[in-house]
C-alpha cells in the first residue's frame, strides 16, 4: 500500500532521536566555576586531593565537589568569588611545581558523563579570552641554520687540517676564503660529501668557495621552525596554566593562539612572544684587557666583546659551552648565600658533559652567562611596511668557577620577576625562530555572556517565526514540519556535542541559517502535494507523488549548498570554518528530518486511513 513505512524505519528514527536527545542534554546544565590543578613532573594522587581540600576548607571556602581525573584535580565552586579566592590561596600554599588554572567546568550530571556526554566548547567570542595571530620570522630561521652550518664547517675544516683564511656569511650565502689553491681544491672535494644541504661553487681566481642552501633544505627548515614554535608555544601556555587553549597552524608561517579566560593581554604577549635564551661562555683576558678592547675597538682573535647590564665590557670566548636548548628544567628560587633572586638550572646529558669538562679544566677562572633576546619591530612608512630585527645580548652574570659542576647549578644577577619569567621560558624551551604578534583580540567575560544571550535569542526568534509561518500557512502539515524542525535542532546540537566542536558566533549564524533552510524541503514537498490535489489526484496518491517528485529537487538544492559549505571549510580560516561546519551538519540533518522524519509522521497519521481532504 501507498504511504506506509516498515517497522525498522520507525525504530531507526526513534533511536536517532533518543540518542540525540541524550547527547544534547549536557548543554542545558551550564557550568561551574572551578580551579584546575596539575603538576609539572608527576601525576596527582588521592593524597594530593585530600591536601587541596584541607587548604581550601581552612580558608572557609565551600567546595561543591573535587574530581581526580587523568592525574589532574578539578575543584568546583558555587560562585566565581570562591573560585578566585581558592586559586589565590593554592598558588600561595602549594609548591611552585603545581600549575593552578581557572576553569569553567561543565555541570553535567554523573550519569550523562558516564555515557561520555559532554557539552559543546564555547569559542573566545562566547566565553571571553585572548586571541593572538603570530607570524614566524622565516628569514631568521634560515639565518639560524646558515650560522649553525657555518660553525660546523669551521670545525670540520680544522679537523681535516684544511687551512683557510676566514669563513663569513652574508645575504648571498656562506663564503670560505683560502690562501692556497691546493687547500681550496681539497675543501671543494670534501665539503659536499659532509654538508649535503648546501650547494658549493668554487672560484679559483678569488680562492673562494661559496655555499648556498638547497631549496629542499630551506623548505624543511621553515617547516621545522613552524612546528617547533608550535610545540614551544604549547609548552609556554601550559606553564601559564590556561585551561582548554587552542594553538594551531595557519598557512605556511602563522600560528593562532587562543587563551580562554585570560584577560592580561600584556602578560600573555610577553611570555608567548619572548625569544629569550642563554649562552654560557668562558671569559678571555683580564678586566684591564676588557677595558682596552672597549677603548681601542680591537678584540683578540678568539674573543667577542660583550657588555654587562651596568655597561662594563667583558671579553668572552667565541666557543659556546652550553645553550638554552640544552636546559631541560629551570625554576626561580632564592640564592642561599646572599638572598637574591636566582634561577636553578638542570641540563641534559650532552650539556652536563660539556659543562662538567669545562668546569674541571677551568677551576678558578671566570665564566659568564649571556642573556640573548630577539625582537621584531614593524614600522609602516606610507604604504611600505618594514621589519627591523634586533638582537640584544648582555652579560647577566660573571662568576669564578669554585669547583666542578655539570647537570645542576644556579644563575644569579636577575631581578625577581625576571628570574620567574626566565625560568618559565627555559622550562618551555626557546623558540626556533622569532615570532611577531600581528593581530590580537581581547573578549571580556561580560561581552562573551552578552554574545551568548544575543545568539541564543536570534535562534529562538528565527525558530519561532518559522514555526508560526508553517503552522498558519500549511496547517496540520505545517505542525508536522515544526516537529521535524525541532528534532533537527536537537540533532545538530547533539552532533556538535559528540564531535566536541567549538561553538562560535559564526557557528550560531550557521545554525540560524539552517533553521530557515530546514523547512525548504518541506515547503517543496507540501507545494507538490497541493499541486497533485489540484490536478484531481486522491490524497494518498498526492502524498506519495509529492514526496517522490520533490526528492530530486531537494537533493540538488542541498548538495549544491553542501558543496559551497565544503569550499568555505577548505579555504576559510577560523570563524569561516565554524560557520561552514554548523551549516554542513545542518544541511545533512535537515534532509534526514524533512524527508524521513516528516514522511514517517505523515505515514503514521494518514497511511492506514481513507480520507477525502488533507489539512494542508
Amino acid at each position: 500500500m501507498l504511504n506506509q513505512y516498515p517497522l525498522w524505519k520507525y525504530v531507526l528514527l526513534f533511536v536517532v532521536l533518543f540518542v540525540s536527545s541524550i547527547y544534547a542534554l549536557p548543554n542545558l546544565f551550564g557550568e561551574d566555576p572551578a580551579v584546575q590543578i596539575s603538576h609539572r613532573t608527576k601525576v596527582l594522587l588521592e593524597e594530593d586531593k585530600l591536601a587541596v581540600e584541607q587548604i581550601v576548607s581552612a580558608k572557609g571556602l565551600s567546595i561543591i565537589s573535587t574530581e581526580l581525573e587523568q592525574g589532574r584535580l578539578l575543584v568546583r565552586f558555587s560562585d566565581t568569588q570562591a573560585q578566585l579566592a581558592a586559586a589565590e590561596t593554592l598558588k600561595e600554599t602549594l609548591d611552585k611545581q603545581y600549575l593552578i588554572a581557572l576553569n569553567l567546568a561543565p555541570a553535567t550530571p554523573g550519569w550523562l558523563r558516564a555515557l561520555n556526554a559532554a557539552p559543546m566548547y564555547l569559542g573566545l567570542d562566547l566565553r571571553g579570552g585572548v586571541h593572538f595571530l603570530m607570524e614566524v620570522d622565516m628569514v631568521a630561521a634560515v639565518k639560524r641554520l646558515e650560522e649553525s652550518l657555518l660553525s660546523d664547517m669551521r670545525t670540520y675544516l680544522r679537523e681535516e687540517k684544511i687551512r683557510y683564511r676566514g669563513v663569513r656569511r652574508d645575504d648571498q650565502g656562506l663564503h670560505i676564503n683560502f690562501r692556497e689553491s691546493a687547500d681550496l681544491e681539497l675543501a671543494a672535494e670534501k665539503l659536499p660529501r659532509k654538508f649535503k644541504d648546501l650547494v658549493f661553487i668554487d672560484n679559483v681566481d678569488t680562492l673562494t668557495i661559496t655555499a648556498e642552501l638547497t631549496e629542499a633544505a630551506v623548505r624543511n627548515e621553515k617547516k621545522s621552525a613552524l612546528q617547533q614554535n608550535i610545540i614551544t608555544l604549547r609548552n609556554r601556555v601550559n606553564e601559564l596554566g590556561v585551561a582548554e587553549p587552542v594553538i594551531q597552524q595557519q598557512g605556511d608561517s602563522r600560528i593562532v593562539v587562543q587563551l580562554p579566560g585570560i584577560q592580561d593581554t600584556a602578560g600573555a604577549k610577553k611570555i608567548l612572544g619572548a625569544t629569550a635564551t642563554l649562552e654560557f661562555r668562558m671569559t678571555e683576558g683580564t678586566r684591564s684587557d676588557w677595558v682596552d678592547a672597549k677603548d681601542n675597538g680591537r678584540t683578540p682573535l678568539n674573543s667577542i666583546l660583550y657588555y654587562e647590564r651596568n655597561g662594563d665590557p667583558v671579553l668572552l670566548n667565541r666557543r659556546v659551552i652550553v645553550t638554552g636548548d640544552q636546559i631541560i628544567d629551570a625554576a626561580s628560587t632564592i640564592d642561599g648565600q646572599n638572598g637574591t633572586p636566582a634561577v636553578s638550572v638542570r641540563l641534559n646529558g650532552k650539556g652536563a658533559d660539556k659543562m662538567g669538562d669545562t668546569t674541571r679544566e677551568n677551576l678558578g677562572k671566570p665564566m659568564a652567562v649571556v642573556f640573548i633576546e630577539n625582537k621584531i619591530e614593524t614600522k609602516k612608512v606610507g604604504d611600505t611596511i618594514t621589519k627591523n630585527r634586533t638582537t640584544t645580548k648582555e652579560v647577566i652574570n660573571v662568576a669564578t668557577i669554585q669547583g666542578q659542576f655539570s647537570a645542576r647549578f644556579q644563575i644569579t644577577g636577575l631581578e625577581s620577576q625576571e628570574a620567574r619569567d626566565l625560568a618559565l621560558l627555559l622550562r618551555a624551551g626557546s623558540l626556533r625562530a622569532p615570532v611577531e604578534i600581528i593581530e590580537e583580540r581581547t573578549v571580556g567575560p561580560s561581552l562573551g555572556r552578552d554574545n551568548i544571550e544575543k545568539g541564543f535569542m536570534s535562534v529562538v526568534i528565527g525558530f519561532c517565526l518559522v514555526l508560526i509561518f508553517m503552522a498558519v500557512y500549511y496547517k496540520g502539515f505545517g505542525l508536522i514540519a515544526n516537529i521535524a524542525l525541532t528534532a533537527n535542532l536537537v540533532i545538530i546540537i547533539a552532533v556538535l556535542s559528540l564531535l566536541q566542536a567549538t561553538l562560535t558566533l559564526p557557528g550560531i549564524a550557521g545554525i540560524v541559517l539552517t533553521v530557515g533552510m530546514a523547512v525548504d524541503a518541506n515547503v517543496l514537498i507540501f507545494e507538490r502535494i497541493k499541486e497533485e490535489i489540484r490536478n484531481g489526484n486522491s490524497p494518498q496518491a498526492s502524498i506519495h507523488s509529492g514526496y517522490e517528485k520533490a526528492f530530486s529537487t531537494i537533493t540538488d538544492a542541498n548538495v549544491t549548498t553542501l558543496l559551497a559549505a565544503i569550499v568555505l571549510f577548505t579555504l576559510g580560516t577560523g570563524p569561516v570554518k565554524g560557520f561552514a561546519i554548523t551549516l554542513s551538519i545542518g544541511i545533512i540533518t535537515s534532509m534526514f528530518t524533512a524527508i524521513v522524519g516528516t514522511r514517517s509522521i505523515v505515514n503514521w497519521l494518514y497511511g492506514n486511513r481513507d480520507f477525502k481532504k488533507l489539512s494542508i
